[in-house]
């Protein structure tokens, strides 16, 4: 055993992590599986073109996202620290790669700031389907309906502000009686729900033209910003490039199979998403929505979905209780990113750090909840606050953040550590799974991931 390995297996009897298998799985799948399955994926498929897109995000998950992921949990495990002292510990004669932690850091702060904002939109709205106001089938009511929550600049805020309490109160309890608890309850009755949802969505009128909208590609409508787009994605709902991944890996069991776990998420993942695209879209043409609705497509179709079903008060009620849990899940994995770096890095209590970090993304967040009222006219480039968080993290923070840890992984720490580390020291006979995510990181990824960034940004 190595001296790093010593140190860490010490600071393990100090430090709360994952308790089961199990456990590892949900918790990852939950900082996955959030609001960027159920709201982001089906808007940015019908804004992008549909199949098109679906298919270009497959290639992104595939190719970029799986092997970052696995990576970033490795390199958590091995170092059982944050995500800027995991390349202090690895690298401490190199200092420039704590850039990869903090750009992390800094991409999860970005997405809370508006992330918190949408989770308070659907925590609104299971009040107003426990009173009734969604049981209708009128599109041009739906959007009235929307329009006039997301602009109310104090329903704006409380919702944000309530959203944070209540994940800042989750995230002081810990890793194991928090964040795994939480998911361990949440992800199989979430499934669960999407599924009868798919099933009443499939019965409707427009389910074959929403189906084809979903499944049969249109090449002519993939341009450079659709792949951008559908990397960033990728990203985003795995977790990655926002410091998520190395800080939840190094709450990991020493015995967990890392690439196993990974393609599991993966699945998972991919399965949620498919399944909130074939529960929206027949609904979106079903009942004459657009498919170019944007961020506002969840809010207008699901509620509709419902109406048209007995009993649908009492499931779009669950819906959206479910959908607010879910969004806790992820919300989590990204607060857990700074305040584990404030408890280990400045030796701050966790409650502390956690009150600190949830103070910040108030003040970060507050122009983007108003981005849709009072404060529409604050632009940053053109853009709402709303937006600039959106398009900076998404698009740009991690790509790079993405690309920077494919060179630190395949060219900086090198073949035979990942060998050691994804075959857990030599118990697990996956040698070829380990030489296939060691060339992806090092060779195919870092490659895709710079033409990507050129050509959406327009460079060539």
């Amino acid at each position: 055993m190595t001296p790093i390995e010593i140190k860490n297996k010490t600071n393990m009897t100090q430090r709360d992590g994952f308790t089961s298998t199990f456990g590892v799985l949900v918790a990852t799948l939950g900082s996955a599986v959030g609001l960027g399955n159920i709201w982001k994926f089906p808007y940015l498929t019908g804004t992008n073109g549909g199949a098109g897109f679906l298919l270009v995000y497959l290639l992104a998950t595939l190719l970029l996202g799986l092997p970052v992921m696995i990576g970033e949990t490795m390199l958590g495990r091995a170092t059982r620290a944050n995500a800027v002292s995991i390349f202090e510990k690895l690298r401490p004669a190199q200092p420039f790669w704590k850039i990869i932690g903090y750009t992390g850091m800094l991409a999860a702060m970005l997405i809370l700031g508006f992330y918190t904002e949408v989770a308070g939109w659907v925590f609104a709205y299971i009040f107003k389907a426990l009173s009734g106001s969604l049981l209708h089938g009128d599109a041009s009511a739906a959007q009235a309906q929307f329009k006039a929550t997301i602009a109310n600049p104090l329903s704006a805020l409380a919702w944000q502000w309530a959203v944070l309490l209540l994940t800042g109160g989750i995230i002081m309890l810990g890793v194991s009686k928090g964040i795994e608890a939480v998911a361990k309850r949440l992800m199989p009755v979430l499934f669960l729900l999407l599924v009868v949802l798919c099933i009443r969505s499939l019965t409707l009128s427009g389910a074959g033209a929403g189906l084809k909208f979903l499944f049969a590609p249109d090449f002519s409508k993939v341009s450079a910003g659709v792949i951008l787009t559908a990397v960033g994605l990728a990203f985003f709902k795995l977790s990655i490039g926002m410091g998520t991944m190395l800080t939840y890996g190094s709450y990991f069991r020493d015995d967990q199979n890392i690439p196993v776990t990974a393609g599991r998420v993966m699945l998972a993942d991919l399965s949620i998403s498919l399944l909130a695209g074939i529960a929206i879209f027949p609904a979106v043409f079903t009942f004459h929505f657009a498919p170019t609705d944007g961020p506002a497509l969840v809010f207008l179709t699901i509620p509709a979905v419902f109406a048209s079903m007995p009993g649908g008060q009492i499931f779009m009620v669950l819906f959206f209780v479910l959908t607010a849990l879910a969004s806790i899940g992820a919300i989590l994995s990204l607060l857990e990113v700074p305040v584990a770096a404030l408890t280990e890095r400045l030796h701050w209590s966790r409650r502390k750090a956690t009150a600190l970090t949830v103070l910040l993304i108030a003040i970060l967040g507050a122009p983007a909840a108003l981005s849709n009222g009072a404060a529409a006219h604050w632009t940053i480039f053109g853009l709402t606050f709303f937006d600039f968080y959106d398009f900076v993290s998404s698009n740009l923070l991690l790509p790079v953040g993405g690309l920077l840890l494919c060179v630190f992984v395949g060219w900086i720490i090198g073949r035979d550590w990942v060998q050691s580390q994804l075959s857990n020291r030599g118990l697990l006979a996956n040698q070829a799974v380990v030489t296939g995510v060691f060339m992806l990181l090092r060779y195919v990824s870092p490659v895709l991931i710079v033409i990507v960034l050129l050509r959406g940004l327009k460079v060539f």
